[in-house]
């Protein structure tokens, strides 16, 4: 429990602090950026699986509760924008991979993990599998996620025009009662879905049962910013704990093929999110973290905190991770058949 504690310490002192500072998404920002710090001074850093759980089920809920019947109306709209997306995640892996094995001399397989835009539990089961270099891809994919966290606060200002809050007003919380109600049936709900072994089955299951109930109107209200707060610093704590048993020297190996990896993919994903930002008349803001390739629960998490639409930006990433499920698999078969290489699991 001491590892636990002193981790939770440390992610609420960086939410705390960066709060102070009037830093975008504190909430994740703050408690990231020195939970890493932490991990990478040689601290040992983790966190319940019980408490991650849990604050996935309440990002999830607040997630949903953005599904408003205005939202569904205007959802006819995404289908241009989702195809766009698409190409857009298949880009990023073709022509970062690509870039991985040219100037940094990564084997074809370990470029395209190292290279494909989230699904990372995915990437990392794949990467074991195929007998990729695992500490190599993990590091990588790891740092992308903690630099789009911290990047995309201050970028969507500059970007958006004008200056964000730091938490944006949100709908009224549920009654406790209600909330209650709707808790048990997100849990339920995210059991069903780890059974079907979907990623982030709490999260999923939170954000659907409340988005079903907020649709049809029968639920209206977010989580109160008592348990909202609380859930996002241990989102932000959770992207630290990722360093764990990384040192500073491993971190300076991975950094110019990762920094510019993300690089890559972030300008591809903006100019996207540009055009899909002209095409349908939509805020920039929204259509950045529609787009950005970061961690799915993160980004969706990011959106609550910047103030954009909860629901198109969660479309845009589970659709993201749909593409990515049926894609990479066949990538990874074709460079295994083109390589003559065995990518069956190791006996």
């Amino acid at each position: 429990m001491l590892p636990a504690f002193l981790t939770l310490a440390t992610g609420a002192a960086g939410a705390a602090l960066a709060a102070m500072l009037g830093v975008p998404a504190p909430f994740l920002t703050g408690p990231a950026l020195c939970v890493t710090l932490l991990a990478l001074a040689g601290a040992p850093v983790a966190l319940p699986v019980w408490l991650r759980d849990g604050c996935f089920l309440l990002i999830g809920l607040n997630i949903g509760a953005g599904v408003t019947p205005e939202t569904v109306a205007t959802a006819a709209r995404w289908p241009l924008s989702l195809a766009l997306l698409a190409l857009t995640v298949l880009a990023i892996m073709a022509l970062g991979a690509r870039l991985l094995v040219w100037r940094f001399g990564f084997d074809r397989m370990s470029a395209l993990l190292a290279a494909t835009p989230g699904h990372l539990s995915f990437v990392l089961s794949l990467s074991s599998d195929v007998r990729a270099d695992l500490p190599r891809v993990t590091l990588i994919q790891t740092i992308r996620v903690l630099a789009l966290t911290l990047i995309v606060p201050f970028a969507a200002p500059l970007i958006g025009g004008g200056d964000l809050p730091v938490l944006p007003p949100g709908p009224e919380a549920m009654p406790l009662a209600v909330l209650a109600l709707v808790v048990a049936l997100a849990v339920l709900a995210g059991l069903l879905f780890r059974r079907l072994r979907v990623p982030a089955a709490l999260l999923f299951g939170g954000m659907a049962v409340s988005a079903l109930g907020h649709a049809s109107g029968v639920v209206s209200g977010a989580v109160p910013a008592w348990l909202a707060i609380p859930a996002f610093t241990v989102m932000g704590t959770l992207i630290g704990t990722r360093f764990a048993g990384v040192t500073p020297r491993m971190v300076w190996q991975a950094l110019g093929a990762s920094g510019l990896l993300t690089l890559f993919a972030a300008l591809l994903s903006l100019a996207a999110a540009a055009l899909v930002a002209v095409l349908l008349d939509l805020p920039m803001l929204t259509a950045l973290i529609a787009f950005a390739p970061g961690g799915l629960e993160t980004m969706m998490a990011m959106s609550l905190l910047l103030g954009a639409d909860p629901a198109f930006v969660a479309a845009h990433h589970v659709f993201r991770l749909l593409v990515l499920t049926v894609a990479l698999p066949l990538a990874v078969a074709r460079i295994g058949a083109t390589a003559g290489r065995d990518v069956s699991p190791p006996r």
